[in-house]
């Protein structure tokens, strides 16, 4: 795991500027920094290793490839490098390394290969660029699923890109102007979805896509070279054909695949263990496939509600891992909240980003890379929302549609008496045309259109996929969540805060041929009205108890409600929401925030709106600062 940065045509003080940029991301690699510079001036290249693969000299970068042609900053790990090896031999390619790197193979493969047919070869997580010196062409690049991060933009008339933002808003000319169009998406989700930035002008590149600029590097293109929507076509096209038994013996046998390509490393490798279906499955093939004992590792809080400790501990013993948990304070957790505003550099308020930092703090101690268990929750049918969209939708199909249309009309009148949001939304949810609209919906309340004073139109990526484009109802939604909400909210935060740790991160569930597999499963098969992730639970059940299993679902968050209306968080809350700070604010609507947090404190409710307020009122306070 490593940090990339460069820029075009930025001939004043370059080494300063790219010396900043690594600087400001020397938590994604610790080990080592690297700059390249054409001859000419006009492109630079820098890079932060955290060292992995190859300990050595030889892995270091920005690397130049055999013949001079092609420089590469790379950011992650190609697992199944060994195979690229072999391909590319018994296609009668002459190979000369100088160590062992998955970088070192990428470079070649980019020479001989080009750049399309190497990422489709390619298995694994990266941000990726590389210049062509030839063509005087830079190419950046991001893995299939959105694991590893990648920011561009100009700045001034300099082309610029990073794998974290701060490293371009340290710039001296970065003007770190606020996006206000994309505030309100933010305040219904809680982070912002690429291509956007919390900044006008610099963008993230979406997952599976190539940007291509070439010189005089004034105008880019991007165009995908991977599509989950068109894999997920391609599944439903294609359906598995075998009983439910052989599937999860198939799934077993991909993830074992999956699991001993990623233990690749030359340093020490661990892994998360929440006591949840998707960890437990990742731990036990583990445990299985490794000699001695797997190092996991839990955090755990004495809330009831919110600790799954204990259900960690008892797996871990079951499976004969070495198990290490740490019981945190509330005063230890919340001291993680002034510094997310660093470790995401833009609003981000996922309230489980305090736990997998914590975690992460912890697994750092003994190890540099750790596996996890995300990605089981939308491949396999994880979370209850599907089911509650379904019955939901099933249930309005029954009411006539004149009378669902009129009725949502009225629900959404400002003339309806009783609690007129709520009302809102009951409008909205008879008024949805789809399943998909009543997902997104359930998720848009008027509420959050009014937080900020711009434009109320919320930017969904999901929003062009609600129309029915697989059969099921459920699947639709599914793919709406590995467009949107797993890359920019799960995979953001287990990137950011395993990074700030300087922790890589390895996700087996999210391998290109377990994805390709699940998309191709019967809805059946992942679930029923009464059990998610079934063909997932099947391989579980081998290894562990099915009394453990089949535990009702917690999540990996904090009691947030109970820390703002009885914890020190209540006098945080009221000094950022302060109605002076507010009537000063150029972004926030002081009436419907107040409003927001007196309904909350009287009503216990929208708690989670006022994170997503809070987390951006902290994060402008430090920004402030910058």
């Amino acid at each position: 795991m490593c940090g990339i940065a460069g820029f075009c045509n930025r001939m004043d003080k370059w080494e300063e500027c790219i010396r900043k940029m690594n600087a400001a991301m020397q938590h994604r690699g610790p080990d080592a920094e690297g700059i390249w510079r054409e001859e000419n001036g006009t492109i630079v290249l820098g890079h932060r290793r955290l060292s992995v693969v190859d300990l050595s000299d030889a892995g270091r970068q920005p690397m130049v490839s055999e013949s001079g042609r092609f420089v590469i900053s790379f950011n992650g790990e190609i697992y199944n490098y060994k195979s690229i090896i072999k391909k590319m031999e018994k296609e009668g390619i002459s190979l000369r390394f100088q160590g062992t790197s998955d970088t070192e193979v990428l470079l070649k493969a980019f020479e001989e290969w080009g750049i399309e047919k190497t990422l489709s070869e390619s298995k694994g997580m990266f941000a990726i660029a590389l210049y062509d010196r030839k063509n005087k062409r830079i190419y950046l690049a991001r893995d299939r699923v959105g694991e590893k991060p990648l920011y561009y933009g100009f700045i001034g008339d300099s082309f610029t890109f990073a794998s974290d933002l701060k490293s371009i808003a340290v710039l001296p000319d970065c003007k770190k102007e606020i996006n206000c169009e994309i505030l309100n998406t933010y305040f219904c989700y809680g982070y912002i979805p690429a291509p956007y930035s919390i900044y006008k002008g610099i963008y993230k590149l979406e997952p599976g896509h190539i940007l291509k600029i070439e010189q005089p590097f004034d105008k880019w293109e991007i165009y995908p070279y991977w599509s989950m929507k068109n894999i997920a076509k391609y599944g439903e096209e294609h359906i598995y054909r075998g009983s439910i038994e052989d599937a999860s013996d198939e799934l077993e046998r991909l993830l074992r695949n999956s699991i001993n390509e990623q233990m690749s490393a030359d340093v020490p490798v661990g892994a998360f263990l929440s006591g949840g279906i998707d960890s437990s499955t990742i731990v036990a093939i583990l445990q299985m496939i490794t000699s001695g004992k797997a190092r996991t590792y839990t955090i755990g809080m004495n809330e009831k509600d919110y600790d799954e400790a204990k259900t960690a501990k008892e797996i871990a013993s079951i499976l004969g891992t070495e198990h290490t948990e740490l019981y945190i304070s509330e005063k230890e957790a919340q001291a993680v909240i002034p510094k997310l505003p660093d470790i995401f550099a833009e609003p981000f308020a996922d309230s489980s980003q305090i736990p997998t930092y914590l975690v992460s703090k912890l697994a750092h101690n003994d190890v540099k890379v750790v596996l996890s268990g995300d990605g089981g929750d939308e491949l396999f049918a994880g979370y209850n929302t599907y089911t509650w969209v379904k019955k939901t939708w099933d249930s309005k199909q029954r009411i006539p549609y004149w009378l669902q249309n009129t009725r949502g009309k009225i629900y959404r009148s400002p003339l309806m008496i009783g609690n007129k949001d709520r009302n809102w939304l009951k409008g909205k949810l008879l008024s949805a045309k789809s399943p998909e609209e009543l997902y997104v919906n359930n998720m848009e309340e008027k509420e959050n259109r009014k937080i900020s004073k711009f434009s109320k139109e919320i930017n969904h990526i999901g929003r062009s996929y609600m129309a029915g484009y697989l059969r099921e109802d459920e699947s639709n939604i599914m793919l709406m969540d590995l467009l949107m909400y797993h890359p920019d909210d799960i995979l953001t935060k287990v990137d950011r805060s395993a990074m700030a740790n300087s922790l890589e991160t390895r996700i087996p569930l999210l391998d290109k041929d377990i994805i390709e597999f699940a998309w191709s499963l019967p809805i059946q098969y992942k679930k029923d009205e009464m059990v998610t992730k079934k063909v997932l639970r099947n391989v579980l059940y081998k290894y562990v108890p099915q009394s453990l299993v089949d535990k009702p679902k917690q999540g990996f968050s904090v009691p947030l409600r109970k820390w703002f209306k009885d914890g020190e968080l209540r006098d945080w809350g009221e000094e950022l929401l302060d109605p002076k700070k507010l009537s000063e604010s150029e972004f926030l609507n002081k009436d419907v925030v107040r409003r927001i947090w007196t309904n909350y404190l009287d009503k216990d409710s929208w708690y989670e709106y006022i994170w997503y307020i809070l987390i951006f009122q902290q994060w402008l306070s430090a920004n402030k600062s910058m």
